[in-house]
């Protein structure tokens, strides 16, 4: 069985989220940098943890798997906050040796901070 890309699986939880109810509620995003610096450390050891053994998690590191575009690549294909439903529900990736990773909400929230520290200033 071929996994979908993350964009068509993400509009399959949104899709699912309309038909069943809300999936998760995570908090709007502060406007408190100090805080959301915070959020993004938390994000960071996140994905250390959980994707650097296939993603490049810096502004200029490579992927170690071939496949696994860097995070911020990721970011700049995919809104960070349409991601949120996804992450929640088990992300589905584009390529099939990738485990599925269920967040918790403030797992979320972090891994969403961490993911728009990377991004283009006007999305900070």
């Amino acid at each position: 069985m071929k996994a979908l890309p993350l964009k068509v699986a993400a509009s399959v939880v949104a899709l699912a989220g309309v038909l069943f109810g809300p999936v998760v509620v995570v908090a709007q995003r502060s406007e408190d940098q100090a805080l959301q610096a915070e959020l993004a450390a938390k994000g960071l050891a996140i994905v250390k943890d959980k994707c650097a053994s296939c993603h490049a998690t810096g502004m200029d590191d490579a992927s170690p798997h071939e496949k696994a575009p860097p995070f911020r690549d990721i970011v700049t294909r995919y809104p960070s906050e349409n991601l949120a439903e996804a992450l929640a529900e088990g992300i589905v990736s584009g390529h099939p040796d990738m485990p599925v990773f269920v967040f918790e909400p403030d797992e979320i929230e972090g891994f969403i901070a961490y993911l728009d520290s990377l991004g283009p200033e006007t999305q900070k």
